[in-house]
């Protein structure tokens, strides 16, 4: 496949190009793209993949902290996919997925999450998805400090109890196989916006 990586420069995109080339892949420009992958920042995420759909290249996104509306209208318009997932890390989505189980017995919930701190949205796209699954207003905490790199625990409380789903990313090849496979079923989506990884299971 022949991929453009946006934020190829990046902490993400580094690991991504390297991934992408060993599988075979070549990473190329919009022009001669296949399909597009976005691992920016919140700025630039909505220009760079609105370019892409203008280019007839649909994407892939992994950058959190945008409002995708205008892409989700863009892409419906011009008949083309776009994937976003909040978090790429099949863990990540597994934890969203029990914590919003254990939520239906558990109900009194708070969540934490950590990161580096040159993550600019706070609180981070995962934590949000995860608050949004669960259904009620939840307490978000986040956390920035140096030396992470994306930590999130889903504390749920009974009388007398406490259950903690957690999940750690040490490494950003966590989220390797999720990109890989929304790269994959990429061609099957629908034209405008597909929201979340579970999605793709």
């Amino acid at each position: 496949m022949r991929v453009t990586l946006f934020g190829a420069g990046g902490k993400v995109g580094r690991v991504l190009a390297q991934a992408l080339r060993a599988r075979g892949d070549e990473l190329v420009e919009l022009e001669a793209a296949d399909a597009a992958v976005d691992f920016t920042a919140p700025e630039a995420v909505v220009p760079n993949v609105l370019r892409a759909l203008g280019s007839g290249t649909p994407c892939v996104v992994g950058t959190t902290g945008a409002d995708l509306e205008p892409v989700d209208a863009r892409a419906k318009e011009v008949g083309l996919p776009v994937f976003f997932a909040p978090n790429f890390a099949l863990g990540a989505v597994l934890m969203m997925r029990l914590a919003a189980e254990a939520a239906r017995y558990l109900p009194r919930v708070e969540i934490v999450e950590a990161h580096n701190e040159a993550k600019r949205d706070a609180p981070s796209g995962t934590a949000r998805a995860t608050a949004a699954l669960i259904g009620d207003d939840v307490p978000i905490h986040s956390i920035r400090l140096p030396g992470l790199v994306a930590h999130q625990e889903v504390l749920l409380a009974g009388d007398g109890q406490l259950l903690t789903i957690r999940h750690d990313a040490f490494a950003r090849e966590a989220y390797v196989p999720g990109v890989l496979l929304a790269l994959e079923k990429l061609p099957t989506l629908p034209p405008g916006l597909t929201v979340g990884l579970e999605r793709l299971l």
